[in-house]
């Protein structure tokens, strides 16, 4: 019997020493066979030292979400690609979900739902609208992955300022075999309890609002 696939878990930071650890300590308690790549843009604290104690590949590219994760999909080693951010923990079986769901000869790519840590009514309700399946409430956080073969056939994240992680979820599904998992990982609030749930919320809505009117990213 061949070995399982390799997957590249693919991390872009930015100044994130106080996050990446506990998502690195959880991604090392997985049982499937997979590569960690820090892509880091630019930090000024000690998050490619962290990185490196914890055995992760670091790199590091211009500063900006799509380009760090499209560096570190050029450098990754494994048949499956894992885009996850560092401030979220996948579940403990994460990975071999993945492997699970990529094993179906149908399905090429695909995204978890999302929870918080520590999370409020308010935002236990925006992690419930995730269980919905479309495409257009699938944000980075929710832990995107693809086939190597399918990430390449779609030219990769685009590399826009914003919103370059719903970008790539639309192409993957135009693709198809993309695949909404009924497993969660578990995110920061940290953005919305440093600028309000409802300030960050209705934030959010206004920029998503002009991606779905086309307006240009930059």
């Amino acid at each position: 019997m061949s070995d399982p696939a390799l997957i590249s878990v693919i991390i872009p930071t930015l100044n994130e020493e106080g996050k990446l650890g506990p998502t690195l300590h959880c991604l090392q308690s997985q049982e499937e066979p997979f590569e960690t790549i820090v892509v880091d843009g630019g930090s000024k604290d000690e998050t490619r030292a962290l990185a490196r104690s914890r055995g992760a590949t670091v790199l590091q590219a211009s500063k900006g979400r799509a380009s760090q994760m499209n560096r570190g999909a050029e450098h990754a080693s494994g048949d499956i690609f894992l885009f996850l951010h560092a401030d979220t923990l996948l579940p403990p079986n994460g990975l071999s979900i993945i492997r699970r769901t990529l094993a179906d000869p149908d399905a090429s790519s695909g995204i978890f739902r999302l929870q918080f840590e520590n999370p409020t009514p308010l935002l236990r309700f925006y992690a419930w609208c995730t269980r919905w399946p479309w495409i257009r409430l699938c944000f980075g956080d929710r832990a995107q992955f693809a086939e190597r073969s399918t990430f390449e056939a779609i030219g990769g994240f685009p590399e826009w300022p914003i919103f370059e992680d719903l970008e790539l979820a639309d192409r993957l599904q135009s693709h198809g075999g993309f695949r909404f998992l009924s497993a969660a990982v578990t995110t920061s609030a940290r953005r919305f309890r440093r600028h309000g749930l409802l300030r960050q919320q209705l934030r959010n809505l206004y920029l998503w609002s002009h991606y779905m009117l086309g307006t240009d990213p930059e």
